[in-house]
């Protein structure tokens, strides 16, 4: 399997300190197993209203393309979002 992650360096990830989500609980941005339907819309839009104020919403995005994120919320975008 190919990593898809930047190298360590602090330029690519000092974005993260900054995020609005950070210290929350990741259940908010990542989907519980078996969650579908409404209760999956409910905490998707509950993680993007989070991404709507967050000052690295742009990078985040960015990084969960590039990276090739299959999973949660990043930047206001949902899993479906980054396959579209």
């Amino acid at each position: 399997m190919r990593n898809h992650l930047p190298p360590p360096r602090i330029e690519y990830w000092e974005w993260q300190v900054h995020a609005a989500c950070r210290g929350m609980n990741a259940s908010v941005f990542y989907s519980p197993a078996h969650e579908r339907g409404s209760a999956r819309q409910r905490r998707v839009e509950r993680a993007r209203e989070i991404c709507r104020t967050c000052p690295v919403k742009e990078p985040c995005a960015a990084f969960a393309v590039a990276t090739r994120q299959a999973h949660g919320v990043w930047g206001g975008m949902s899993e479906h979002d980054r396959r579209s």
